[in-house]
C-alpha cells in the first residue's frame, strides 16, 4: 500500500466587519497566536496599567493638598455641630434669664442657679457628644478617601483583566477555528488513502485473478 501525504496544517482567523482581529497559524515547527489590538483599545489599556503602576505606591499616602481638603471638611463637620448646639442653648438661656429677670429682678436666687446648671450640665453633655461624633467623622472622612482610591484602583484592574479576558476569547476562537479545519483536513486525507487503498487492493486483487487464467 503506498503512503499518503501529510495534510497541510489549516490557519485559524477571526474578523469583525472584515478585520482581522485574531489569527492563528503555524510557521515551522511552532504555532502563534496573534491578536490585533486597535488603537482605541490600546490607549484604554495602556491608561489603565499605567494609571495602575502610578497610583498604587501612593494608595495610603496623603498629599499636602488632600490633608488640606480632608481637615476643611472636618472644620465644617465641627462648625456645623458648635452652631447648632449654640442654636439649641442660646435660647434656653435668654429665655430663662428673661423669666427669672420678670418675676425677680435679678438673678441672685436658687431657682435661676439651679436652672442655669441644669442647662449648663446638658449643654456639657452636648459638647462631649459632639467630640466624639468628630473623632468619628475624622475616620469617615480618612476611609472615605481610601475606599475612593481603592475603588479607582478596582475599576482600572478591572479594565486591564477585561481587555485581556476580550483577547484570551478572540485567541480562543481562532484556535478554535484552525482546529475545525485542520480535524476536517486530517478526515479527507485519511478518507482519500483509505479509498486509495481499497482501490489498490481491488486492482492487486483483479491481476492476480487475471493472471490465474493465463
Amino acid at each position: 500500500m503506498g503512503k499518503s501525504s501529510k495534510p497541510a496544517y489549516t490557519n485559524g482567523v477571526v474578523k469583525i466587519n472584515g478585520e482581522e482581529k485574531a489569527s492563528q497559524y503555524k510557521d515551522g515547527n511552532t504555532v502563534y497566536s496573534n491578536y490585533n489590538m486597535s488603537d482605541a483599545e490600546q490607549k484604554i489599556y495602556d491608561y489603565a496599567q499605567n494609571s495602575f503602576l502610578e497610583n498604587l505606591p501612593k494608595i495610603n499616602v496623603f498629599s499636602e493638598d488632600t490633608q488640606k481638603d480632608m481637615q476643611n471638611q472636618l472644620n465644617a463637620y465641627t462648625q456645623k455641630g458648635l452652631e447648632t448646639i449654640s442654636d439649641i442653648y442660646t435660647p434656653m438661656l435668654n429665655d430663662m434669664k428673661n423669666d427669672i429677670a420678670s418675676r425677680f429682678g435679678n438673678f441672685d436666687n436658687s431657682i435661676f442657679m439651679n436652672d442655669l446648671k441644669e442647662i449648663e450640665s446638658s449643654r456639657a453633655d452636648a459638647m462631649n457628644a459632639l467630640t466624639q461624633d468628630i473623632l468619628a467623622k475624622q475616620d469617615e472622612i480618612v476611609n472615605n478617601e481610601l475606599n475612593r482610591r481603592y475603588n479607582y484602583l478596582d475599576f482600572l484592574n478591572g479594565v486591564q483583566s477585561q481587555t485581556l479576558s476580550n483577547v484570551l476569547s478572540y485567541l480562543q476562537q481562532a484556535a478554535n477555528n484552525s482546529n475545525s479545519g485542520n480535524s476536517y483536513n486530517n478526515s479527507q486525507s485519511s478518507s482519500g488513502s483509505s479509498m486509495g487503498d481499497y482501490a489498490r487492493l481491488a486492482a492487486n486483487i483483479a491481476t492476480t485473478l487475471f493472471s490465474r487464467r493465463l
